[in-house]
């Protein structure tokens, strides 16, 4: 479970994974689960409002700019680095209790500053996806071929530029990714398999719950879990859209399905993948038969 006092909950819960794996589908249900909680209107087409319970560490621009002294897309790396920890203090701060973040970063060291500060840290859901059908999402999603997000996928330190509207994250390969918010067990941070989310959704969000230790009941956890569901955030987003999908995509909820690698990609991306990723595809039942 999350490593706080119960009777003053404090610090920073990430929400963390690679990219395209099932972190905005973990959010939403978060964000429901705490609007019934607080007694607030539910609204199916408020996946635009995620920032208010879910917010991106990265896209806390103001926060950035105040221990910059700068804007931030004139920074460069190194000083991003030497200011992240602050930033992130200070997110828990401002916060009444607990506060839920989102990031795609690895839990590692850049420049020798690490890029999750673990005393403002409450613990955290990490959510793994099968990188062969992780690719294919990416590919969407980067408005790339295919081959170009395998190579994505597995170079060292990978990271998208600072835009203006949020701060650089280093995501590391997928490998890196996975490894170093997993390989050594930490009770604090809940692991999750997309492909189980997917088969189980109400028993694997039941655990993420308990995890987190939040106080509601079993009917408002299904009522989240039926709001969160990929059909739902599908036809929300057809309503009204969805800020966080980029423009040249036509859908940031595209398809979800596990599987889907088993129809689009070659025997030799497929080798390639594995290649590149084999151990960590090992310890969570990837590897193809």
């Amino acid at each position: 479970m999350i490593a706080v006092d119960p009777a003053n909950p404090r610090g920073i819960v990430w929400i963390a994974s690679y990219p395209k794996s099932g972190n905005t589908w973990v959010r939403v249900f978060i964000h429901h689960l705490l609007r019934m909680a607080a007694g607030k209107p539910l609204e199916e087409h408020d996946i635009d409002e995620l920032h208010r319970t879910s917010r991106s560490a990265a896209g806390r621009i103001d926060l950035y700019e105040r221990f910059l002294g700068k804007p931030v897309e004139s920074a460069n790396p190194k000083e991003l680095a030497e200011v992240r920890l602050q930033v992130q203090q200070a997110i828990a701060e401002e916060a009444e209790g607990i506060v839920f973040a989102k990031t795609h970063s690895f839990l590692g060291r850049i420049f020798d500053y690490p890029m999750i500060n673990r005393a403002y840290s409450a613990g955290g859901v990490y959510i793994v996806r099968n990188p062969l059908d992780v690719v294919i999402s990416l590919s969407h999603h980067l408005d790339v071929p295919i081959d170009k997000a395998i190579r994505s996928l597995g170079a060292s330190l990978n990271s998208p530029i600072t835009i203006e509207t949020t701060a650089q994250e280093i995501w590391g390969s997928w490998t890196e990714n996975v490894a170093t918010w997993t390989a050594d067990p930490n009770p604090a941070v809940h692991v999750v398999r997309y492909e189980d989310l997917v088969a189980d959704p109400r028993g694997r969000f039941d655990e993420m719950v308990e995890h987190l230790r939040l106080d509601v009941t079993p009917e408002q956890i299904g009522e989240a879990v039926a709001l969160a569901s990929f059909d739902r955030m599908r036809a929300a987003e057809e309503r009204g859209g969805f800020v966080e999908r980029p423009d040249h995509a036509e859908h940031f909820f595209r398809e979800g399905r596990a599987g889907q690698w088993r129809e689009v990609l070659t025997p030799e991306q497929i080798e390639r993948i594995v290649q590149d990723h084999g151990e960590q595809m090992a310890r969570f039942g990837y590897l193809p038969n």
